[in-house]
C-alpha cells in the first residue's frame, strides 16, 4: 500500500534520505568528536557487513524500503567513496542525534543538522549527479523519492533538557519546529524535488534510550509520548496542506508511532517477544 501511495504508477530511479539515526546508514560513522555512532557490535549483528552505522541489529527501514522499491541500498553521504555514479540510485545525508533545530545534536559532540543535510544536497550532490547523468535537476528529481524523517530529537535532546526552551510551551515550540521544517520542505521542492516521504516521530518515551536511563523503572514516559503525538498531528497537516500549495507534488505521511505502539502494546501476533529491552547498547546522553 505504501509503495503504491509513493509510486502512484510513477518510475523511482532512487531516494534521498534526511534525518536523524532511524534514517541514518553511516554518515556518524565518519564524524570526529560525537559519540553518536553504531559502528560497534552488537549493532549490525544482523546486517550482512555487520556493524555499518546503523542504529539497529539489522536493516533499517531506507534499507528496506529500497528493497522494497527493487533499488540498491543508499550510500551515504559522509563516506567519502560515495561519488561518481554511486550517486546516480540517490544519497543518504541522515545523522544520529540530529533534528530539526541546528543546535539539537550538540549534545551528541557533532551531529549533522537537517539545515546542514540539505546544504549538502544542494551544493555537493546535485551538481554531480547533473554531471553523471546528462540531464538538469528538474528533469530529474521528480524521478526521486524525497524521505524525511527528523524532529524526535528536537524533544528528546533539546526542549526537554536545554533551558533555553524552558519558558515556551510545548504547542509553541512545536508549531516553530513544523514552520521550519515546512520551509526545508519548500526548498527542496524550488531545488526540483516533487515526491516526498515524511516519517513520524515514533513514541520516543518508549525508546531504548529513555528506558536505558531509568533503572528499575516501568513503562514509557508519556510526557515524550504526548510531545511526539503532538508533533505528529502537526505534520500530518504539514503533508495535507503542501499537497495544495505545491503544485504537482505528492506527499505520503507514515505514521510509524502508531505502528510501533502496536507493537508494543501487542507483540507476540506481530512476531515479537521483547519490547522493552533494546537490541544494542544505546546512547545517554545526560
Amino acid at each position: 500500500m505504501l509503495g503504491q501511495q509513493i509510486t502512484n504508477g510513477a518510475r523511482i530511479r532512487g531516494m534521498f534520505v534526511f534525518g536523524s539515526s532511524l534514517v541514518d546508514n553511516g554518515n556518524n560513522n565518519f564524524l570526529k568528536n560525537s559519540i553518536a555512532k553504531a559502528d560497534f557490535l552488537p549493532y549490525g549483528i544482523d546486517f550482512p557487513s555487520g556493524p555499518s552505522g546503523r542504529f539497529t541489529n539489522g536493516k533499517n527501514v531506507i534499507d528496506l524500503l529500497c528493497d522494497h522499491l527493487k533499488l540498491p541500498l543508499v550510500p551515504a553521504f559522509n563516506d567519502p567513496s560515495t561519488q561518481g555514479r554511486k550517486i546516480i540510485h540517490g544519497v543518504n545525508y541522515a545523522s544520529g542525534a540530529s533534528g530539526i533545530l541546528d543546535d539539537t545534536g550538540s549534545r551528541a559532540g557533532n551531529a549533522i543538522s537537517l539545515n546542514q543535510q540539505l546544504r549538502n544536497f544542494e551544493e555537493v550532490t546535485l551538481p554531480d549527479l547533473e554531471a553523471q547523468m546528462g540531464f538538469r535537476r528538474r528533469e530529474l528529481l521528480p524521478e526521486f523519492l524525497f524521505v524525511v524523517g527528523t524532529g524526535g530529537n528536537d524533544y528528546s535532546f533539546n526542549y526537554f533538557l536545554r533551558q533555553s526552551t524552558a519558558n515556551a510551551s510545548l504547542e509553541v515550540f512545536t508549531a516553530n519546529l513544523t514552520k521550519i521544517l515546512s520551509g526545508r520542505l519548500q526548498k527542496l521542492y524550488r531545488l526540483g524535488g516533487r515526491k516526498f516521504v515524511l516519517m513520524a516521530v515514533n513514541p520516543i518515551g518508549c525508546s531504548p534510550m529513555v528506558m536505558a536511563s531509568r533503572p528499575g523503572r516501568h513503562g514509557c514516559i508519556q510526557v515524550l509520548n504526548k510531545a511526539a503525538h503532538l508533533f505528529n498531528a502537526h505534520l500530518k497537516s504539514l503533508v495535507d496542506v503542501s499537497k495544495h500549495h505545491l503544485p504537482g507534488s505528492n506527499f505520503v505521511f507514515v505514521n510509524s508511532y502508531r505502528i510501533i505502539r502496536k507493537i508494543i502494546r501487542n507483540p507476540v501476533p506481530r512476531g515479537f517477544k521483547d519490547t522493552t529491552s533494546s537490541c544494542c547498547e544505546v546512547m545517554c546522553l545526560e
